[in-house]
């Protein structure tokens, strides 16, 4: 072959490991952002998780009678921070949700205890956490959109296949109970 063949060759070759190391390091930078979102995401039901116990603390002084509710808090709690995948925990974190919305009806029946100064506050806190988890999730699920579009997308999903990167994230979805428009009774 002459001189000429093999520069295009080679230039050729530097062209295509230039194109799969950009491939790669973007995948890379996707993915990792995958892992924040979902880091943030467990951040954030941890904070639900710490202030569980001072709400279900604060409501029982005034609903004794209504101790299911609290063991069904309190054994999802554990259920959450045993889960060791993030399937687990997106599981237990939306049959703890539902829990924490039946120990949120309960406070509704006394009148006492939704005028408590410690209950509004824990009332308060638990909102704002919930919004926060609701804006974790939503970037979380952003995060796994970019990353599976660009694992799927060509020519990327041809590098993809051969660096090892697959479509594999799972979208944060909602519980089976929230489908249902609650109801609300006076």
């Amino acid at each position: 072959m002459s001189r000429k063949v093999w520069i295009i060759l080679a230039i050729v070759a530097a062209v295509a490991a230039l194109a799969i190391v950009v491939v790669y390091n973007r995948l890379v930078g996707l993915d990792e952002k995958v892992s924040t979102s979902w880091a943030q995401v467990e951040n954030v039901l941890q904070r639900r998780y710490d202030l569980i116990p001072n709400l279900v603390n604060t409501v029982k002084g005034y609903a004794a009678h209504e101790r299911e509710i609290f063991e069904e808090v309190t054994r999802l709690r554990s259920r959450w921070n045993d889960a060791a995948t993030p399937g687990a925990k997106l599981a237990a974190a939306g049959k703890l949700e539902t829990a924490i919305g039946r120990l949120l009806l309960v406070a509704e029946n006394y009148p006492d205890l939704k005028a408590s100064q410690n209950f509004l506050a824990l009332q308060d806190e638990l909102a704002g956490t919930e919004n926060r988890i609701a804006v974790e999730r939503r970037r979380y699920n952003e995060a796994v959109r970019a990353y599976n579009t660009a694992v799927r997308r060509f020519p990327t999903n041809i590098f993809a296949a051969l660096l090892g990167f697959e479509r594999q994230k799972a979208y944060f979805e909602a519980a089976e109970p929230s489908h249902q428009a609650p109801r609300v009774q006076f």
